[in-house]
C-alpha cells in the first residue's frame, strides 16, 4: 500500500529503516555489572535497639536476625561476588544509645576484572551520642587478576563507640592460588566531632604474593586483619589483647580512647582462630553467629 501511494503522489520511495554496519573488529560486548546500595538507621526505643529506617536496592540486601540485645544486620551480595565495574555503597547510622552490628553472610569474593575496570565499595558510618556500631564483615578474598578499591569513613559523637574489623585473604592456599597480578586499594578514615582520629591507606599492585613474601612486609603471610576500636574506656582492653595475640600481631593504644590492632596469619583459618577471642572480648560476647567456626 505504501508503494502504491508513493507512486500516485509522485514521491520517491526510500528505505524507512536506517541501519549502520557494526565493526566487529572494534566493538565489544557490554559486560553486566552489579550495583547495590543499602542505608540503615538504628535507634533506641522502648528499652531496646530497633530499626528506624531501611532502604536497599540492587544486588545488596540486609537480613535482621533476632538477637537478645542489640540490632544485627547481615549483608548479602546477591551478585555472588565483586568484579571490575561493580559498585556497592553502604550507609549505616546508630543514634540514641542504639547498639548495632553489621556483618556479612559469608566471605566476600573479589574476582578477576576486565582490563581497565575496577570494582568499588564505599562505606559510610555514623555513630551518635551514647550509641555503638560494630562494623565486622567476614573475610574478603582476593583472586588473581582482581582490581578492587574500598573506602570506609566513620564520624563519631564524643562518647560514641565504634569497632571496625576488616579481615583480608590473598588467595586460597588450599586451591594453590597466588596473586601474581592484582590490584587492591583500601582506605579507612575515622573522625570524632569532625577531628580525625585515624587514617590508614593500603595500596598493593602487581605481584602481591611476591610482595607479601618479603620479611619486612608480611614474611609470607597469606591473610591479615586490621582492627580499630574507639571507645571512652578502650584502654582497659590493652593488656588482654596483647596477651591474646600471637607473635604475628600487635596492638597499640593511640590516645586514651583508640586501640589499633594488626594481625598476620598463614591462612584464613589461623587468622579467624586468633580473632575470635579478641572479638568476643570487644563485643561483650556479642559476636554474630555467622562468625563462629
Amino acid at each position: 500500500m505504501c508503494s502504491i501511494f508513493c507512486r500516485e503522489q509522485g514521491i520517491e520511495e526510500t528505505d524507512i529503516t536506517i541501519r549502520q554496519d557494526i565493526n566487529t573488529a572494534t566493538s565489544e560486548a557490554a559486560q553486566p555489572r552489579a550495583i547495590g546500595a543499602v542505608r540503615v538507621v538504628g535507634r533506641f526505643k522502648g528499652g531496646k535497639s530497633c530499626l528506624a529506617n531501611l532502604r536497599q536496592s540492587g544486588a545488596l540486601k540486609l537480613l535482621f536476625p533476632r538477637r537478645a540485645s542489640g540490632l544485627e544486620a547481615v549483608m548479602i551480595n546477591t551478585a555472588g561476588g565483586i568484579t571490575g565495574g561493580d559498585r556497592f555503597s553502604i550507609s549505616a547510622e546508630a543514634v540514641g544509645n542504639c547498639h548495632m552490628t553489621l556483618t556479612t553472610q559469608a566471605a566476600e569474593r573479589v574476582y578477576r576484572a576486565q582490563p581497565g575496570q575496577t570494582g568499588g565499595m564505599d562505606t559510610r558510618l555514623r555513630v551518635g551520642t551514647g550509641a555503638r556500631l560494630n562494623w565486622m564483615p567476614q573475610e574478603t578474598i582476593l583472586y588473581n587478576h582482581c582490581s578492587f578499591q574500598r573506602h570506609l569513613t566513620a564520624n563519631l559523637a564524643k562518647d560514641a563507640t565504634l569497632l571496625v574489623v576488616e579481615p583480608l585473604v590473598f588467595g586460597r592456599i588450599a586451591m594453590g592460588e597466588v596473586l601474581s597480578d592484582a590490584r587492591f586499594n583500601d582506605c579507612i578514615d575515622i573522625r570524632r566531632n569532625g577531628q580525625r582520629l585515624y587514617y590508614d591507606a593500603v595500596r598493593l599492585h602487581g605481584d602481591i604474593t611476591a610482595k607479601l613474601s618479603r620479611p619486612a612486609v608480611a614474611n609470607g603471610a597469606n591473610a591479615m586483619a586490621n582492627l580499630i576500636f574507639t571507645a571512652p574506656d578502650a584502654g582497659r582492653h590493652l593488656t588482654f589483647l596483647r596477651d591474646a595475640l600471637p607473635d604475628t600481631g600487635g596492638v597499640s593504644l593511640i590516645g586514651d580512647d583508640l586501640l589499633v590492632l594488626r594481625l598476620l596469619a598463614k591462612d584464613s583459618f589461623v587468622l579467624r582462630k586468633s580473632l575470635l577471642p579478641i572479638l568476643d572480648r570487644l563485643t561483650d560476647n556479642g559476636l554474630p553467629l555467622c562468625w563462629r567456626l
